[in-house]
């Protein structure tokens, strides 16, 4: 019986997603957001829930993927379309469409890489969709909202796909309790953000920005690293080459 229990939290992922979806066509896009924060939280404990009881396998590794598709891909993309990018003619429905587009590429490419559990490469469809889904509801808060809200749409398109790494925290234990506490904290989140969600969505969008804001730093200074070893060991040939 517990060998279904990863898999039903990955069906409440991509249940969530779908309810998402139908509250930002209803234009409750503060709940809609919200959703998508809690199935961050459901798509962190079925993986580990997998390991947990034993339980992974390529159908649940497929429904994950199927399920963050529908929940950090398209569901974020339509929040934000129907917050600001409807009204920007064939332009904004491009740009709708190029985010799950690219959260798509990217789970394709980390189902078939063989790399290091202890950093994604690119930045994950998990956080963009949730930044992305928060970040729609800054709309009266930025200005120009319809030109800073698309750009950061495009951004995290490109962070998606890029090789940028970033911190995989999927592989920290989690203690058993965790597969009764995180759900629990999700009701909790859901409850102080239905009531007081102008000020709580600001404080769930700053760590995700700052979680893809890290990747790119980090990025930033590898290159860097790199092109002054590279300097270095130029030099070094030089001088060896006068002798």
């Amino acid at each position: 019986m517990t060998k279904v229990i990863p898999s039903l939290l990955t069906v409440g992922n991509l249940v969530i997603g779908v309810v998402a979806l139908l509250l930002s066509y209803r234009g409750f896009t503060a709940n809609a957001a919200l959703l998508v924060v809690i199935g961050m939280a459901l798509d962190g404990l079925d993986g580990r829930a997998a390991r947990y009881f034993h339980a992974e396998s390529e159908f649940g590794k497929e429904l994950d993927s199927l399920s963050d598709i529908v929940t950090f891909g398209v569901a974020p993309a339509f929040i934000m379309y129907n917050v600001i990018l409807q009204y920007q003619g064939w332009v904004g429905i491009a740009i709708a469409v190029l985010f799950p587009v690219t959260g798509a590429l990217r789970l394709a490419r980390f189902n078939v890489q063989k790399t290091s559990t202890r950093y994604f490469v690119g930045l994950p469809i998990t956080a963009a969709g949730g930044i992305l889904a928060t970040l729609a509801l800054y709309r009266n808060l930025l200005s120009p909202a319809e030109v800073i809200l698309p750009i950061g749409m495009i951004i995290l398109s490109v962070l998606m796909v890029s090789k940028v790494r970033y911190p995989n925290f999927k592989k920290v234990a989690f203690p058993r309790s965790a597969v009764v506490v995180v759900p629990l904290l999700a009701l909790f989140v859901y409850v102080v953000f239905r009531y007081q969600h102008a000020s709580v969505h600001r404080l769930i969008f700053i760590p995700l920005a700052l979680y893809a804001v890290y990747g790119m730093w980090r990025g930033i200074r590898r290159r860097a690293a790199a092109a002054q070893r590279e300097r270095e060991e130029a030099a070094e040939v030089y001088k060896s080459s006068l002798k």
